[in-house]
């Protein structure tokens, strides 16, 4: 609890000085209260020691999540298609930048932000993808452990920077342990896992991540994690057990509230302050790395400029992402690409003119999208008419549409029929972009087919005898057994982002 002599400030506030002392001056000055309201992802301020309130929880999944206008690149999955290291790791580098020039944006004169403006970002999601039914699939890199690591090392690389001092952001990869479905019952059922696919594709706190690996970082939970410790799963009977369970055990931070009965457990002899001060300066190590406490002029990433947010190279980097990610899954005698003759494209399907079916989830907002439908009539230019006609929704049974859409097609050259899911039908346990015929599932699908009556609108323009190009739009697979029988074409597009038209 000393001073620095020659600046006249708490050896905290001095730049100069190792992380390490500064973080254990600042903590050392705080009151257990004080500390234990820190492990709550909703950290208020602590004015006395010009400690700022912070928000841990924020996203960039596929860029900067739900903090207004952002660059919106392909979903995680679609990424993942594109095979391609060094481009994820530039995706990293661009949202990073948004990221950056958004808090320094955000921040009041207290230097307090609003959530989803922070730095320390819940991404990327490496869980491996198991059952194509998962509504979270989605945010993933695939089924392949190999390949979700080299993509995940590079995504946190573009995150966190290359400054040997500074973090720009502070990536953490979810979900930790065995996690990947079924959504509706996350909180409930008993997910039980081998040695070793405990080795090959999850890890534990201690033993592995932190004794083995050398792990020097925070780990925060899933949000209601803790509280299920003792209302679901029962392990023990009181919030105060289950919160000091959990951070004896390596977790220091809850995305919840349980974390506040830690007052409780120090009072019942349940966890000691010791253990507490450990998991309270894991947390503020990263803020100190992130320049937190520092003048704006000593963190190199505190000068970004928002204008990068949104800007003409990261759009370009958008599309350039979302014509990588795209997967030819059928090209039945070299039909595509179509020929430059053509005189009438009929472009049909729920997924053909919808912007929010671009974004996928954990998404943030384009200033300006462009969709299959868009897409194509920018291509092809006035030369060629263009009409659509949506057909039917991703899963109603509502049938009237398709007549309309059979009539646009009637003497078309070409149909392009752009179908597949949304999050209406597939994302995370309580996700909701819409509701069409009734209420929201899960999150997670029974089946792998098409929808609704989306095969029932492909085999009425099939019925037309005009060549068939159907392109899909979904973040998990779909058995697209007819459109390969039938169709001359078929491209799996995911999610593809503002730019996937």
């Amino acid at each position: 609890m000393t001073s620095d002599a020659k600046l006249g400030a708490p050896v905290y506030m001095n730049p100069d000085l190792p992380v390490a002392e500064r973080v254990a001056d600042l903590v050392s000055r705080m009151t257990l209260e004080e500390k234990v309201s820190q492990m709550v992802h909703t950290a208020p301020a602590i004015r006395r020691l010009g400690v700022p309130a912070y928000n841990w929880w924020n996203e960039c999944l596929h860029g900067v999540g739900r903090a207004g206008i952002a660059t919106v690149f392909p979903q995680a999955v679609g990424m993942a298609a594109a095979w391609n290291v060094d481009l994820m790791q530039e995706i990293a580098v661009a949202i990073s930048d948004e990221a950056r020039a958004k808090h320094h944006a955000a921040q009041n004169a207290d230097g307090d932000v609003q959530q989803y403006y922070g730095l320390t970002f819940w991404t990327p999601n490496i869980n491996i993808f198991r059952d194509p039914r998962w509504g979270r699939g989605q945010e993933t890199y695939g089924e392949d452990p190999y390949l979700t690591a080299r993509l995940g090392v590079a995504f946190v690389k573009g995150l966190q920077g290359d400054d040997p001092t500074y973090l720009k952001t502070v990536a953490t990869p979810k979900h930790y342990a065995v996690h990947s479905g079924p959504e509706d019952e996350r909180h409930h059922f008993n997910a039980e896992s081998s040695e070793r696919d405990m080795r090959e594709s999850i890890t534990l706190l201690q033993k592995i991540l932190r004794d083995e690996w050398g792990f020097e970082g925070y780990v925060v939970s899933d949000c209601g994690a803790i509280r299920d410790i003792f209302a679901h799963h029962q392990v023990v009977d009181t919030p105060e057990a289950a919160a000091a369970m959990a951070v004896t055990n390596g977790c220091d931070l809850n995305c919840g509230e349980v974390y506040k009965s830690l007052l409780i457990a120090v009072a019942k002899g349940l966890i000691s302050e010791a253990t507490i001060d450990k998991a309270v300066t894991r947390l503020f190590t990263a803020r100190f790395r992130l320049g937190m406490f520092d003048p704006p002029e000593r963190v190199p990433y505190a000068g970004i400029p928002i204008e990068v947010n949104d800007s003409e190279a990261h759009r370009a980097l958008a599309l350039r992402a979302a014509q990588e990610s795209i997967v030819l899954l059928k090209n039945a005698g070299g039909f595509l690409p179509l020929p430059r003759d053509l005189k009438k494209i009929a472009v049909v399907g729920p997924n053909a003119d919808d912007p929010i079916v671009l974004l996928g989830n954990y998404n943030g907002f384009p200033s300006a999208s462009v969709t299959p439908l868009q897409g194509i009539r920018r291509k092809v230019g006035e030369g060629v008419e263009v009409v659509y006609a949506k057909g039917c929704g991703i899963r109603s049974k509502e049938a009237s549409g398709i007549a309309e859409a059979v009539a646009s097609a009637q003497d078309a050259d070409v149909i392009v029929a752009v179908m597949g899911l949304s999050q209406l039908i597939e994302g995370e346990e309580g996700q909701q972009e819409g509701v069409e015929g009734g209420e929201r599932s899960s999150g997670d699908r029974v089946d792998v087919g098409l929808p609704g009556l989306q095969e029932a609108l492909l085999e009425a323009l099939h019925a037309t005898g005009k060549p068939l190009v159907v392109v899909l739009m979904n973040g998990s697979a779909i058995a697209a057994t007819w459109a390969d029988a039938h169709a001359a074409a078929v491209v799996e597009l995911w999610y593809p982002g503002e730019e996937g038209g």
